[in-house]
């Protein structure tokens, strides 16, 4: 569910977008950032923005974001990454119109879905299970350093994802042999739809929208660490500072092991470990990581409504090259409210029983 009270940051900056689903967190600071003060000092905008720093020195990261946007994660076939502003228009406008259209009043007098479903697929679950007011997928073209981007991946240079290797491959028909037994029991699941994690690769690593809604994150920092909550399914990233200290080698908790640095003003998370299930379920996205997988993540503030949020993903053991992106996290404005994602559920044992239904 999403907040009925929402208004944008001050207009002005190409990379801000429309937020929605505001489900979360209390916000932590307001559309604007943290303000000049004595630790401040000069960085990026002609306007004599400076960044904000917290009291030991460093970028202030905290508040609330969103990374929501139309842009696809990997660019159509033939596009340059930079788009003009005619292409924009174009985009932003067909967006519009597409929502207005499905968030036209529907007609009380109206048919009931035929048996068995209309056909649709996805979360309208064959017979519409979101009316489209609750829907917050993005409606602006992603802006990265004053460029309106075809796609969020930059490297390579076609914007798409790499190739699996032969084992990426065997993982990958692996992955999707499990789902054949889905609905025998709740572990089958998606971890996902269990509210384990949230849907898509919102919390990551690598951090992405979801095209969905509920797009949105709180930072806090202290000298020590960097907490990243997550409002799909609440999630919780903690980033550890300093020298790295790997617990034992059988120890993958959600999210991997990140450790984080300060490379001049831009943090920097090196992230290893990541939980076997939680590389699994990858494959829905873009395959389905081996053990070996490392993601790095650099946070850098841009202006006082701007994070440049940059990864690259590196498993050789799954793909044949490295690969990542750009991605412009936009300051929120309002409050975040929790993430109650099984509150009154039923849809598990629902789902279940009626393939124990089907069987009989």
């Amino acid at each position: 569910m999403r907040s009925a009270s929402r208004r944008p940051c001050p207009p002005g900056r190409p990379g801000v977008l429309p937020f929605g689903a505001l489900l979360g967190a209390v916000a932590l600071a307001a559309c604007g950032g943290t303000g000049g003060g004595p630790g401040d000092t000069p960085g990026g905008g002609a306007d004599g923005w400076v960044v904000p720093r917290t009291a030991d020195g460093r970028p202030d990261l905290q508040g609330d974001w969103t990374n929501g946007t139309m842009t696809p994660l990997q660019r159509p076939e033939g596009e340059a990454l930079v788009l003009t502003a005619e292409e924009v228009a174009i985009r932003e406008g067909r967006r519009r119109e597409y929502i207005d259209d499905r968030n036209a009043p529907s007609d009380p007098d109206r048919e009931a879905p035929p048996v068995g479903g209309d056909g649709s697929t996805g979360a309208a679950g064959g017979v519409g299970g979101y009316n489209y007011f609750w829907i917050d997928a993005g409606d602006r073209v992603a802006v990265f350093d004053g460029e309106p981007r075809s796609s969020l991946l930059t490297y390579p240079e076609d914007g798409r994802i790499p190739e699996l290797t032969p084992e990426g491959r065997r993982r990958r028909l692996q992955a999707f042999a499990r789902l054949a037994g889905e609905f025998d029991n709740p572990e089958n699941r998606p971890i996902g739809e269990r509210c384990i994690l949230s849907f898509g690769s919102n919390a990551g690593p690598p951090m992405l929208p979801n095209y969905f809604y509920n797009n949105n994150y709180t930072i806090v920092q202290t000298p020590d660490h960097v907490m990243i909550l997550t409002e799909m399914v609440h999630d919780v990233r903690i980033i550890r500072m300093g020298e790295p200290r790997p617990a034992a080698a059988g120890v993958r908790p959600w999210f991997g092991e990140s450790w984080g640095r300060w490379a001049g003003d831009t943090l920097v998370v090196r992230t290893t470990k990541l939980n076997p299930d939680q590389l699994a379920a990858y494959v829905y996205l873009f395959g389905p990581g081996s053990g070996n997988m490392t993601v790095t993540e650099r946070f850098t503030r841009a202006d006082a409504h701007t994070i440049h949020y940059e990864f690259t993903v590196e498993d050789p053991d799954t793909f044949v090259d490295r690969w990542g992106g750009e991605v412009p996290f936009t300051r929120l404005d309002g409050q975040l409210y929790e993430y109650a994602c099984h509150e009154g559920n039923y849809a598990l044992s629902n789902v279940l029983s009626g393939a124990r239904a089907q069987e009989r």
